[in-house]
């Protein structure tokens, strides 16, 4: 058994207990059937149970279903009789004890029941704080065994979340638990975007009394100005690299589309339109840039390269698109899509410019892939409160995330952790 070794995670400012509820709907198109064992030594780790973190995971993807272990408790492969689990493909066993140091350490195995085989044996070990992260670490190796795709489980969200005239940036895992408070304040928090690396986010702040972008690193809470300019700076956006963001600054008269190196210098002008031109986001490559703008009399998406020029429009059918975000790959886009005074969240392809409804329509906004392409996550609304939701990539298996109190706003989702 290989020792993994320590799961790091990001240190935040605050810090609050999980304050959602998950409603998952659909399943994926084939399921894999696999059985999970609660692990040995779990009962007296509460709610923190790490086979229940899994099984959570698992289920939210809709790739898997979940097959009872009806009684059985093996905790190691040798106790494993593999006649006893028909129509079982795979099962993870395992077991948790606490180590010297307030520790905590995990031992999983993942069984493929069909060749009668080890897949992954593994010892995991982190603070008993980070337990969750553990269970969130043993999802993404599973789930990138059994389907050849990078999990996305130890991945971080943020989002605003809105309580009154109080407004708080936030960060939690990718499943809405954990949600600790980034910045809290009594003015609008806007448009929060992850450095490419994951350690810091650009967001707009009205501390000022207008619209001013600011960095903010999310292991030190340190954060510093990079766009105070006349007028409105909104809409940071980093490149692959992160060494520059795209912005939209209204300082020479209309919202027009910025670029401008990671330090705040450098600033260069990208349109020249006489209209609004908004959210831009850079692709995969950097070389272009996504963006909405109401240039053609309504707002639609457009694309124009980082050095400027003409921009092409995407998007031709509802009344409104607008919010893109490239696909990880680059070849397609998401977006959210107005047409007959629904928001729903869409898909385009690039090469054959064919648009997917993805979402049943309501107000969903602010769409955002997972690092692995595999889900979308965005803004819609339950019982009159902004909530989080996803959905997967074909539209197949949906889930909102309804938090107990805010109203949530702005999510995006993070970055692989490096």
């Amino acid at each position: 058994m290989r020792l993994l070794g320590v799961i790091l995670l990001l240190c935040v400012a605050c810090s609050a207990r999980a304050e959602l509820t998950i409603e998952i709907t659909g399943a994926g198109e084939h399921q894999i059937p696999i059985s999970l064992v609660r692990f040995a030594g779990e009962e007296q780790m509460g709610a923190q149970a790490v086979s229940g973190v899994v099984s959570n995971d698992l289920l939210r993807t809709g790739l898997f279903k979940m097959i009872d272990p009806a009684g059985k408790v093996p905790h190691e492969p040798g106790a494993v009789n593999y006649v006893e689990w028909p129509g079982v493909e795979a099962l993870i066993i395992g077991q948790v004890r606490s180590v010297d140091g307030g520790r905590t350490e995990v031992r999983f195995h993942l069984l493929d029941m069909v060749r009668h085989t080890e897949l992954i044996g593994l010892a995991v070990t982190a603070k008993n704080e980070q337990v969750r992260a553990i269970g969130h670490r043993i999802a993404d190796l599973v789930y990138e065994k059994l389907t050849g795709s990078p999990g996305v489980f130890s991945t971080r969200i943020a989002y605003v979340n809105r309580e009154g005239k109080r407004y708080r940036l936030v960060v939690a895992d990718s499943d809405g638990y954990g949600e600790q408070t980034l910045l809290a304040l009594n003015e609008p928090i806007m448009s929060p975007a992850w450095s490419p690396d994951g350690s810091q986010l650009a967001y707009v702040s009205f501390e000022r009394g207008h619209a001013t972008i600011f960095v903010q690193s999310l292991l030190t809470s340190q954060r510093s100005v990079l766009a105070d300019f006349s007028g409105s700076n909104s809409a940071p956006a980093w490149s692959p690299d992160g060494k520059q963001l795209a912005m939209v600054l209204s300082r020479d008269g209309s919202s027009q589309l910025y670029i401008v190196r990671s330090d705040g210098k450098d600033l260069r002008r990208i349109t020249f339109s006489e209209t609004i031109d908004t959210e831009p986001v850079f692709s995969p490559d950097g070389k272009l840039l996504l963006f909405t703008s109401d240039r053609g009399g309504s707002a639609q998406i457009y694309r124009v390269p980082v050095e400027g020029g003409h921009a092409e429009r995407l998007t031709f059918e509802g009344a409104n698109n607008f919010s893109p975000r490239f696909s990880p790959d680059g070849k397609s886009f998401v977006f959210s899509h107005f047409v007959d005074g629904v928001f729903y969240i869409a898909v385009q392809d690039f090469a054959n410019q064919q648009m997917q409804v993805l979402t049943g329509g309501g107000w969903e906004k602010k769409p955002s892939f997972a690092p692995n392409g595999k889900l979308v996550l965005f803004a819609t609304e339950s019982q009159g409160r902004g909530i989080l939701a996803t959905v997967s990539s074909d539209g197949r298996v949906k889930q909102k995330m309804v938090a107990q109190r805010g109203d949530i706003r702005e999510p995006i989702w993070g970055p692989f952790l490096k």
